[in-house]
């Protein structure tokens, strides 16, 4: 039976970069454990969620997943200062450091903190894959 709109799927997967670093896998040493989504309910990204489409259980294929059909173009816009006192007293920021950033409707966003300034500090509100190529290796291991 063929993967369609609708069915809930488990998937075993590893996803690369380009230049071949994995940046997420289905497989976490004793945690691992398939990826289980309904298909064509926007619960993974576009691409992924579409990949899947008629595959049968036990198939495996790679597929390669543009910035649009993954997590959007970088948007530069997204990128933004804040003074250094809107932090934590107790917390030292750092480049590279990550932190939650609250948005007004109470949900909190991944931000990557790009650059450390003695008043303010700089910020990226892009998701970290967002401009990236991904590659997966997608196996479905079970199809309900």
């Amino acid at each position: 039976m063929a993967v369609k709109d609708g069915d809930k799927v488990g998937v075993e997967y590893e996803g690369k970069l380009e230049n071949g670093e994995v940046f997420d896998s289905s497989k976490h040493g004793e945690h691992s454990h398939p990826l289980e989504f309904e298909v064509g309910k926007g619960q993974v990204i576009k691409g992924f969620d579409e990949a899947v489409l008629g595959m049968e259980e036990g198939e495996e294929k790679e597929v390669t997943i543009k910035p649009e059909e993954g997590y959007g173009p970088r948007n530069e816009q997204l990128v933004k200062k804040f003074p250094k006192d809107k932090l934590p007293a107790d917390q030292e920021p750092k480049e590279g450091m990550m932190l939650a950033v609250g948005l007004p409707d109470g949900r909190k966003i991944p931000a990557r903190i790009t650059k450390v300034e003695e008043k303010e500090i700089e910020v990226d509100l892009n998701h970290p894959l967002a401009g990236k190529v991904l590659i997966f290796k997608i196996k479905v291991v079970k199809i309900n």
